[in-house]
């Protein structure tokens, strides 16, 4: 019996059918792709805002747009209500379209770049594209969305890379410009660039070199022996500016000559300079190129001078010594072959340490995390297990009347009898990530641990047991100062240096912020220790002068010394500053304080 009212359509009981047409095309679900567009915004905008997040927060910068755009891929073939035909479609263009791109790109558009800019830009014109077209009933939104999806991702067709500026951002360029290398290259091979009239450093000039290494002889970024003026009524003199190749080494300085790594073409190069001109005196080359999209292109580590020969280690894990006179090679090592172990994706970095007859460097491999060679002859003398994450150089430490050394990594903190190798202190402090500074003995028997974001800087106290093992007793531990992978100084009870991007200065007596101004990048700072002055390396190329004054923020003079991103620590021997970077290198004089 039907006891449905007669005036009412019998249409009111039936379920209304999905929209369709003939062919069974729907309108899209757009909502979804348009919040993961948003999402996608959000992860590569707002990261870069946090001052004091975890040390890798940066790679929800990198990869969370990546991530938002595989959602993307997922709604389509899930959710969106396209015909399934437009689905794979959909999908096995989006496939063609990258593979063809990433094919067509520039080497240095590869790897990363492809995970960061490529793929999320193309798949994000994707959706727009879809989106735009979604209640159009037909095939053509796909075309569209795949039209836009190629016009986006071919973007990356016309650009190179020339690595991350301290942000994370990265330095692009249009494919078809000369670099800075290639243009050395060719000025080179034109023979337009200086040479000296000698071709080897006189043995004399090679006796106690006044900064023989990665910041100075005691590795603390400190010159002492001069007083400089504190007013700069003009920039300092320009004395000579060279084209050099890439590389993020610093200087090793001996008498009138200069020592640093670069990359000259296919070839990982140690060259000498001529101090007084920069004119080259010798180069000595091994077949070498490494390059990877965060860092860039060439190699990390400054060499050292010791005994007359100098020490160097490349980004692909050659350590070699050389004479310091001639650049005749005496040995090479492979870290890879040593130690069973590829580079790390950021090279090997460690500016190598000469005491008590060895070479130690950290490698990063398992077992072997650090290794010492016999510096005469190149043997592996001893080696043990460290961290596998670090861009940090091994470090000297006196205690009392014992000598050690001392490397950061990933994991802590350790030290090491030079000798032997014996392991005599680990302190644990995991961090996640990399850490990229130097260790510092202060007061002493205190050591200074800095590092980056999410953990910021440790002082511990070393003390020896009636067995004589060290312990190291945690004293503070501060997040008022972050700095990545830029050196910090101490001077007069306090610490200068970078707060992720901004300048800082902290006490050394409890870790308190005194103040935070001085916006120069991911920059260094070198302290001049008699006059109380701080030279900061700004990341633009920029050289500061500031007091050291834990009262307040002082910026006494400021002037352009380079050209372009600058990570290389600045050198000062005498009243000559010495500073590098990726592309040109030069030498200033900088005014003395009057008697």
């Amino acid at each position: 019996m039907n006891t449905q009212p007669s005036d009412m359509p019998a249409s009111s009981t039936r379920p209304t059918p999905a929209p369709a047409t003939a062919g069974g095309f729907r309108p899209l679900r757009v909502w979804i792709p348009l919040l993961l567009l948003a999402l996608m915004a959000v992860a590569r905008f707002v990261p870069g805002m946090v001052q004091d997040g975890p040390s890798m927060i940066w790679m929800a910068s990198a990869f969370g747009p990546l991530l938002a755009g595989l959602g993307i891929v997922l709604w389509w073939l899930l959710l969106s209500r396209a015909r399934w035909s437009e689905r794979g479609v959909g999908l096995l263009g989006l496939i063609l379209i990258f593979a063809a791109i990433v094919a067509g790109v520039d080497p240095s558009m590869r790897g990363p770049l492809t995970l960061v800019m490529t793929l999320p830009m193309g798949i994000a014109a994707f959706a727009i594209g879809v989106c735009l077209l979604g209640h159009r009933l037909s095939f053509q939104r796909t075309w569209i969305g795949l039209l836009f999806a190629l016009l986006a991702a071919s973007w990356s067709l016309l650009l190179q890379n020339f690595g991350t500026r301290g942000d994370f951002a990265f330095e692009l360029d249009w494919r078809w410009n000369e670099t800075a290398e290639q243009q050395f290259l060719a000025d080179k091979a034109a023979g337009q660039l200086p040479t000296a009239d000698e071709s080897a450093v006189p043995a004399e000039e090679l006796i106690d070199p006044p900064w023989p290494g990665f910041r100075g002889p005691q590795r603390d970024s400190a010159y002492r022996g001069a007083k400089f003026a504190d007013e700069w009524s003009s920039p300092p003199e320009e004395l000579w500016r060279i084209k050099v190749g890439p590389a993020w080494s610093s200087f090793a300085v001996a008498g009138n000559y200069l020592f640093t790594q670069e990359q000259r073409g296919e070839e990982e190069v140690v060259v000498c300079y001529r101090a007084a001109d920069g004119h080259e005196v010798w180069a000595n080359g091994v077949q070498s190129r490494f390059f990877e999209a965060l860092g860039g292109l060439g190699p990390r580590g400054t060499p050292t001078l010791a005994d007359g020969r100098l020490y160097a280690m490349g980004a692909e894990g050659y350590l070699r010594c050389l004479h310091a006179s001639d650049g005749s090679e005496v040995w090479r090592q492979d870290l890879r072959e040593v130690a069973q172990v590829a580079p790390p994706m950021w090279g090997f970095s460690s500016s190598p340490l000469v005491v008590d007859g060895i070479v130690a460097v950290h490698v990063g491999g398992e077992p072997i995390g650090v290794a010492a060679f016999d510096a005469a002859s190149g043997q592996l003398r001893w080696s043990a297990a460290a961290g596998k994450q670090s861009y940090s150089s091994f470090q000297p430490v006196r205690l009392a009347d014992q000598f050690y050394v001392a490397i950061l990594t990933d994991e802590g903190a350790q030290l090491f009898e030079p000798k032997s190798g014996e392991l005599v202190l680990e302190h644990a402090w995991k961090h996640s990530g990399y850490r990229a500074l130097q260790a510092q003995l202060v007061d002493e028997n205190k050591l200074l641990i800095p590092t980056g974001m999410g953990s910021g800087t440790r002082l511990v106290e070393l003390t020896a047991d009636s067995n004589g093992q060290l312990h190291a007793n945690e004293l503070w531990t501060s997040r008022e100062m972050k700095p990545d992978f830029n050196d910090l100084v101490v001077h007069d009870g306090y610490i200068y240096g970078f707060d992720d991007r901004i300048f800082a200065c902290i006490s050394l007596v409890d870790g308190q912020r005194q103040w935070k101004r001085g916006r120069y990048g991911k920059g260094q700072v070198l302290l001049l220790a008699d006059s109380g002055l701080l030279l900061v390396m700004a990341e633009s190329g920029e050289i500061a002068l500031l007091r050291a004054d834990p009262g307040e923020y002082q910026e006494l003079a400021k002037f352009e010394a380079l050209g372009g991103k600058t990570w290389n620590h600045p050198v000062v021997v005498g009243d000559r500053l010495f500073v590098r970077n990726a592309q040109e290198a030069a030498c200033y004089r900088l005014p003395l304080a009057a008697n």
